[in-house]
């Protein structure tokens, strides 16, 4: 696998635990796209017993997918210990006066690529802004179809492929290593939510400009949520100061009313998973194809 694209693992889950005490304050963007999503599930039908936050971060959906689906269970997935912790803490104060012994929440440390959990256990699962960390997005997905039961609701968001195209071109030509994450593509991604086994899929986009006095700025933000450049083809070390010099003037260029925007490709999904197909006698059917050759 190309090294620029390739998410080292370790990488990811060690920013994210670094950075759990500080994530809620820095995620605007985060928190934004969180009740977009959420305002969504309020026009889709669906009463599930248990819905699965898959890479839940410090658990800025619970409150939300509690209150709109009052009969559910959650649990929160991610893959830094610490995440998980915030995001068990994140039941309201009137949760915890109605749920003592905590039945309705629970967290777990985990990888959305190999999924703790029992195979159709799950009503709906929702992710948002994690898929972008996996390495392999068909491996994910897959997984996440395994635990759902059928009929059950994938609720996704994550970025494309434009998301920080300024700081990518202004890192362009530094050095000969990557600095910038490198996203899917949202037609790729449906694509692959079929090929995992999803029915129905349904991808759109939206650009979210966010925008900073200067590189400082962006870069301090970034930081603040975890969001490293965790791929195996990053630079040895940290960046010394002539090269983040070098990226600040090149970013110049992007200026406009005084301010240097960076924007954000967020991407949004949802897919199902079919209920399994019978005839009319009442048996299951399934499809054989032919093997080529």
């Amino acid at each position: 696998m190309n090294d620029a694209l390739t998410v080292d693992k370790r990488l990811v889950r060690r920013a994210f635990e670094a950075t759990a005490a500080t994530y809620d304050a820095a995620a605007v963007l985060q928190n934004e796209v969180c009740r977009r999503m959420l305002a969504r599930l309020d026009y889709i039908k669906l009463d599930p017993a248990l819905i699965l936050d898959a890479g839940s971060g410090t658990g800025n959906a619970v409150a939300g997918l509690l209150s709109r689906r009052p009969r559910a269970r959650v649990i929160a997935l991610d893959l830094a210990l610490a995440m998980a912790r915030r995001a068990r803490a994140r039941r309201p104060w009137w949760r915890r006066l109605l749920d003592r012994n905590g039945s309705r929440l629970a967290a777990v440390c985990g990888d959305i690529e190999q999924v703790p959990l029992a195979t159709g256990c799950a009503g709906m699962v929702w992710s948002n802004l994690a898929v972008q960390w996996v390495n392999e997005p068909q491996r994910a997905f897959a997984e996440l179809h395994r635990v759902l039961a059928p009929g059950g609701l994938l609720l996704f968001s994550t970025f494309g492929p434009d998301t920080l195209k300024e700081l990518r071109a202004s890192f362009q030509g530094v050095d000969r290593y990557t600095h910038v994450h490198r996203f899917v593509d949202m037609h790729d991604i449906g694509d692959t939510l079929v090929a995992s086994g999803f029915a129905d899929p349904v991808m759109d986009m939206e650009v979210v400009t966010l925008t900073y006095d200067d590189v400082k700025g962006l870069m301090r933000d970034l930081k603040a949520i975890g969001a490293h450049n965790v791929t195996r083809g990053r630079p040895p070390g940290l960046a010394g100061k002539s090269l983040l010099a070098r990226v600040a003037r090149n970013y110049e260029a992007f200026r406009r009313d005084g301010k240097l925007p960076a924007s954000f490709e967020v991407v949004y999904g949802h897919a199902w998973k079919s209920q399994p197909r019978v005839s009319p006698a009442g048996r299951p059917v399934f499809d054989i194809k032919p093997r080529n050759g």
